[in-house]
C-alpha cells in the first residue's frame, strides 16, 4: 500500500476468490453485505446500504427510520472491470456537499483465474477536501479504513 508522507493517494489491494462478474457485483450492487455497518452517518442503524449500478447513481445508505445519507455519486460504472465513486465525506466524517472538495475512489477488477480476482483500490485527490485531509487520508489508510473493508469483502466472497 502506498500513501504515506505527504501523498494524497491511498492504494490497497486483494486477490478474492470469486469470479470476475461476481467480485463486480458483490462489490458494487452488493456493498450492503460486506462494508462494514460501522461506518455509518445518520443517528440511527443502517437498514440498508445501496450503490445505484450505473454512472450517474448515488452511493448512500438509508436508516431505518427512513433517513438516507448519500455519501457518494457513481462516476463510472464499467462492470466487471471498473467502477469510481466520489467520497463526499469531510475530514470531520460529515457529509461534504461541495463537490469541488470530494475525493474519488477508483476499483479496478482483474481475472487472475476463472475463479480468482485481484481487486485494487485507488482512494484519490484526498487533497481536495481541504484542512485536515491528511487525517482523512490517514484514516482510509489505516486498518480501519480501506484494507480492514477489502478484507471483509474477501471474507464475504471466501
Amino acid at each position: 500500500m502506498t500513501g504515506q508522507g505527504h501523498e494524497a493517494i491511498v492504494r490497497t489491494q486483494v486477490v478474492v476468490d470469486a469470479p470476475i462478474e461476481r467480485a463486480f457485483t458483490v462489490f458494487t450492487e452488493g456493498i450492503g453485505t460486506w462494508f462494514p455497518p460501522e461506518y455509518n452517518l445518520l443517528a440511527v442503524p443502517i437498514a440498508e446500504r445501496v450503490f445505484e449500478p450505473r454512472a450517474g447513481g448515488d452511493v448512500y445508505d438509508r436508516g431505518v427510520d427512513g433517513s438516507i445519507c448519500r455519501w457518494g455519486r457513481v462516476l463510472a460504472y464499467e462492470p466487471p472491470h471498473r467502477v469510481v465513486f466520489s467520497w463526499d465525506i469531510n475530514p470531520r466524517w460529515q457529509i461534504e456537499t461541495n463537490r469541488a472538495k470530494t475525493s474519488e475512489v477508483e476499483v479496478r477488477f482483474t481475472p487472475e483465474s476463472a475463479t480468482r480476482t485481484r481487486v485494487e483500490l485507488e482512494h484519490r485527490h484526498i487533497e481536495r477536501h481541504g484542512e485536515g485531509w491528511e487525517q482523512l487520508r490517514d484514516a482510509v489508510r489505516d486498518e480501519g479504513g480501506w484494507p480492514g473493508a477489502l478484507r471483509k469483502y474477501a471474507a464475504r466472497l471466501a
